[in-house]
């Protein structure tokens, strides 16, 4: 189930010759990613993909602007290594803090999940609210976004910092997450929101608790299926669409696998083989979280 050395050899060792054969790369601070990589399942069936957890440094939410950007960098560099062909910022607050830097920087496409939930976002409604990490909520990421597509639209932002660690810990049917999720929501319920946004690829694993609180009118925006959309386009765009059969999904996290197999299981259907990849400073991360417990 779990290991540190699952695809040593030549699994995803693709020649130049045949790029498109290459993995997508996914990376999220831990299991909300797997929102994305369901929808690539669902969408794109035939691409490899390799997923990353950066379940170490998590929660994003509560980070700087500078730490979120060394992150998403040091990410992408291992992703490189891996010789992906493209990379999803499946992270909402790694998107608003690091997407138009880190694309600069790499050699690569790198999607992010604001633009395409922007859009999504204004298609089902008029006065929108947006539920999200400190971090993106205090970027106004999506509410520029949205406001740029469509200036007559309304958008109310929430910060909801409790989600992710109650989602990590895979307490979704605990009445305490009910509770949160009911202070959460009553400042948007008060403005009378016709859409809310998942603004972190967590939140979607909480939409039995959110659909019990809200109103049946109410529709949920869920970034993952648009942004996947956008991942097709490109694909097509640049020809490396994956005609062969896909190779098994590869789990790497820089934390604790056996934490992330347990929560990931009920969202893929099957215990992920998990391996670990750490990074300078995830060491003393894990130490300090240690003794912080």
């Amino acid at each position: 189930m779990y290991s540190s050395s699952i695809f040593d050899g030549n699994l995803y060792d693709f020649s130049d010759k045949e790029p498109q054969r290459a993995p997508i790369g996914v990376f999220d601070s831990g299991v909300g990613g797997l929102t994305v990589l369901r929808q690539l399942y669902r969408q794109l069936p035939n691409e490899s993909i390799v997923y990353f957890g950066d379940t170490a440094r998590l929660p994003y939410g509560i980070r700087s602007k500078a730490e979120i950007l060394q992150f998403a960098r040091e990410i992408l560099s291992w992703m490189q290594q891996q010789r992906v062909k493209m990379v999803i910022m499946a992270c909402n607050t790694s998107s608003a803090l690091a997407l138009e830097i880190v694309r600069q920087e790499f050699n690569m496409p790198v999607l992010g999940v604001i633009l395409p939930g922007a859009r999504a976002a204004v298609q089902q409604g008029k006065r929108i609210g947006v539920i999200a990490t400190p971090a993106t909520a205090k970027s106004n990421a999506y509410k520029n976004a949205i406001v740029e597509i469509d200036r007559n639209v309304q958008v109310w932002q929430v910060s909801c910092p409790e989600f992710v660690p109650l989602v990590e810990q895979n307490r979704i049917d605990d009445p305490y997450t009910i509770e949160v999720a009911r202070s959460y929501l009553e400042p948007l319920l008060q403005q009378e929101i016709d859409t809310l946004v998942y603004g972190c690829t967590h939140y979607p694993l909480l939409a039995p608790v959110l659909r019990s609180l809200l109103p049946p009118q109410v529709k949920l925006v869920d970034p993952a299926v648009q942004t996947v959309v956008a991942c097709a386009q490109e694909l097509d765009l640049l020809g490396l669409n994956n005609t062969y059969p896909p190779l098994p999904t590869r789990f790497v996290v820089s934390g604790c696998p056996q934490q992330f197999a347990q929560s990931g299981v009920q969202w893929l259907g099957h215990t992920p083989m998990v391996e670990v990849v750490g990074f300078p400073d995830t060491a003393s991360q894990l130490q300090q979280d240690y003794l912080k417990s």
